[in-house]
């Protein structure tokens, strides 16, 4: 595809935004001067970045690659995150990809490389940048290995995001399966950058990660609205015994709940039960996949209803708890018509949504007397911005957490 795009093609993208792709495809006979299967192709891309690169789908100027590049992109909200950890006057992306990390790294770091090893992905990024007024970010079509070894420069800050695909497509999550594998080249990346920042999918298990990695010195675990997206590692020549765990879950209000935490204190944590209080706390999920299991409850002065549960009370709301904070309004034995009298009649058959008179969240598990009990609950208004983790549909429902 040539760039830009004519003023037709680029009119047909925007009638066509948000209407079905498979649909186009079938009528591309219908606009015989227009490369209808490369345009259908911009506009899944478009639709693919609308959550996560709002910004960049509402521009018109931008060409996008094929959607899969779209999907593995970090998101705005991750590559912001990322670029507030770096610090420098040089850094490299050596698996550039749609480019996302490597400009919101450009707006911390004044020399920016980027290195991508798909020409056809290096054109497009190339074509971007100029169309964002972008001018510190240096583009480079080979792969990582290779550009280290040839380039003269040393760098504040190496960034990678191993390729979590094999050749038949399928996904995987060991260092040693992505591309480029980064244990093989850990003692080049530690002589050419003075930190190493690399971002692993939430799969991979952090305790083996760290044995393989060696060089830790802290990491971070990120969700976004309570879905954990990616884990970072930092690593340099000098690791931690034990590195801090930092855990942030970022809002969609802009704001970011923050936890953080170490094997040694989480070990040394010491958990204190009692039966469901004034308000159930449920740690996020950065929290929990750090290993936060009783140090967030300690840190919060919170108790927990159950060794095995990761569920705490208190009488005192903790607004600052990173995660969501529900008041209790009932606590009954695990028996429907109990719950029933909570939560009202069931609601006849409609064509339209389901209307309860209030939004219960119901949650059972086993507190400290040993028997099954559930807890009707409300999500409080005054918490901060926990409540909007729950739209008024997603309340409506009867929800169950085991």
């Amino acid at each position: 595809m040539n760039y830009p795009l004519p003023a037709a093609a680029r009119q047909y993208v925007a009638d066509h935004l948000h209407d079905d792709p498979a649909k186009l495809a079938l009528q591309a006979r219908r606009y015989p001067g227009l490369p209808v299967p490369e345009l259908v192709r911009q506009i899944q891309a478009r639709q693919k970045a609308r959550t996560k690169l709002p910004a960049w789908a509402d521009n018109p100027d931008l060409i996008f690659p094929p959607a899969l590049s779209v999907e593995q992109a970090s998101s705005a909200r991750t590559a912001a995150f990322k670029a507030s950890l770096v610090s420098g006057q040089r850094l490299v992306d050596l698996t550039g990809g749609f480019g996302v990390d490597a400009t919101h790294f450009a707006e911390q770091i004044p020399e920016v490389h980027y290195v991508e090893r798909d020409p056809g992905l290096v054109a497009v990024v190339e074509y971007n940048l100029a169309q964002l007024g972008i001018t510190n970010i240096s583009c480079h079509a080979g792969d990582a290995l290779s550009f280290l070894k040839s380039t003269p420069d040393t760098f504040d800050w190496i960034y990678l995001d191993p390729a979590r695909r094999n050749p038949a497509d399928k996904k995987i999550y060991r260092l040693q399966d992505c591309e480029p594998d980064v244990l093989r080249i850990l003692p080049l990346l530690l002589h050419k950058g003075n930190r190493v920042l690399l971002k692993t999918s939430p799969m991979l298990d952090i305790e083996q990660a760290l044995l393989e990695l060696k060089q830790v010195r802290r990491l971070w675990v990120v969700a976004v609205d309570n879905e954990c997206k990616e884990v970072l590692y930092e690593l340099s020549p000098e690791p931690a015994v034990d590195p801090e765990r930092y855990t942030v879950n970022l809002l969609r209000n802009g704001q970011q709940q923050e936890f953080r935490l170490n094997k040694a204190r989480e070990t040394r944590a010491i958990a204190r039960y009692a039966e469901a209080q004034g308000y159930l706390y449920e740690p996020n999920v950065a929290v929990l996949k750090a290993g936060g299991f009783k140090s967030v409850g300690t840190a919060f002065e919170l108790l927990k209803l159950h060794q095995h549960s990761h569920l705490y009370t208190s009488d005192v709301l903790r607004a600052d708890f990173p995660g969501r904070i529900f008041r209790i309004v009932a606590t009954e034995r695990y028996d429907r018509d109990a719950l029933r009298a909570h939560l009202g009649p069931k609601p006849e058959p409609t064509s339209r949504p389901a209307t309860f008179p209030t939004p219960w969240l119901i949650f059972a598990t086993v507190p400290a007397s040993g028997k099954v009990a559930t807890y009707t609950c409300l999500p409080p208004r005054t918490c901060r911005a926990d409540w909007r983790f729950w739209s008024v549909k997603s309340c409506r429902q009867h929800h169950l957490s085991m």
